[in-house]
């Protein structure tokens, strides 16, 4: 069996004039890759990065710099995600030439509305796969994208082109079903997300999908349940029972910036006109920080 993975997607840090900001964006990535030990890092590919906010030349500029900054120290996801199936495709190719890994898709709504049917999305998968040869992540994240039914991934986890998933709910029912027909039975890397991480370990699940810093922790519970330390993995799991939901009233974005910034790698604020945490808010994470993120560091650098 694979390690299990953490594939990380470093928020987009803007700049006064809303426009990305490489120095930050750098600082970052590394950050994602040399302390957090990311396996794969996603560029542009799921919201909480904000790539919707930027033109398509904008996004393009931001993989292209997110693939430069990773520099082959781990392989690197391309999100594709667009309405256009044509734009999807020129992101795909773009994605090779710059010698991605692999493409992120999410499960596309139907533009002239209605849920999309079985069909609809093997189609569509089907199409990107003549376009593309490398492998495609089924990004599921209702909302977005599509709410696929658990019977039509398992389908779509069947295609040879969909390699891997990342899975957005915290459903366990719907978490352990998929683990047990899609990536149990070789079908698929399945991938869920912070809350899910632990039990989807457990389970024979592939790992997560997360933010910086969010991915911080998730480190320290891949190596603790790889070392078998079950009763610490689970405490650390207990991390993300507070965090980031306590501010999730905000939206994952502005949570996991602000997260970034108290822990002394400046990423900004949310693109407006979405605020960032009010100065109380801001106040209460530094304190919950302080005695989990930032605490844990401190022990595992003292005992380093």
């Amino acid at each position: 069996m694979e390690r299990p993975g953490l594939i990380v997607a470093p928020l987009t840090p803007f700049d006064s004039g809303l426009k990305v900001d490489q120095a930050k964006l750098r600082r970052q990535i590394d950050y994602v890759v040399e302390e957090c030990r990311a396996t794969m890092v996603v560029a542009a590919g799921v919201e909480t990065q904000e790539y919707a906010y930027l033109g398509l030349d904008e996004r393009k500029a931001l993989i292209r710099s997110t693939v430069e900054f990773v520099a082959d120290r781990v392989p690197v996801m391309v999100g594709i995600s667009h309405p256009a199936l044509r734009t999807a495709i020129e992101l795909a190719h773009d994605a090779e030439r710059l010698g991605a890994a692999a493409v992120q898709v999410l499960a596309p709504l139907r533009p002239f509305a209605g849920a999309p049917t079985r069909d609809d999305l093997i189609a569509y998968f089907e199409a990107l796969a003549r376009e593309t040869r490398l492998p495609i992540t089924l990004y599921l994240n209702p909302g977005p994208g599509a709410d696929v039914s658990i019977a039509d991934t398992i389908a779509l986890a069947k295609l040879p082109a969909v390699q891997l998933i990342k899975e957005s709910s915290r459903d366990l029912a719907r978490v352990s079903r998929l683990i047990a027909e899609i990536d149990r039975p070789g079908h698929a890397r399945y991938f869920t997300t912070m809350q899910m991480l632990l039990v989807t370990l457990l389970l024979g699940g592939s790992g997560a999908t997360m933010p910086p810093p969010a991915c911080e922790i998730a480190r320290h519970i891949i190596d603790a349940f790889v070392a078998k330390q079950y009763e610490r993995a689970a405490e650390l799991q207990l991390q993300f029972a507070l965090f980031p939901s306590k501010w999730m009233h905000r939206g994952l974005a502005p949570v996991m910036k602000a997260a970034m910034n108290q822990i002394g790698i400046p990423v900004g604020d949310p693109y407006p006109p979405y605020a960032p945490l009010s100065a109380d808010e801001a106040r209460a994470l530094a304190d919950y920080l302080k005695t989990n993120v930032l605490a844990h560091r401190q022990l595992v650098q003292a005992v380093e």
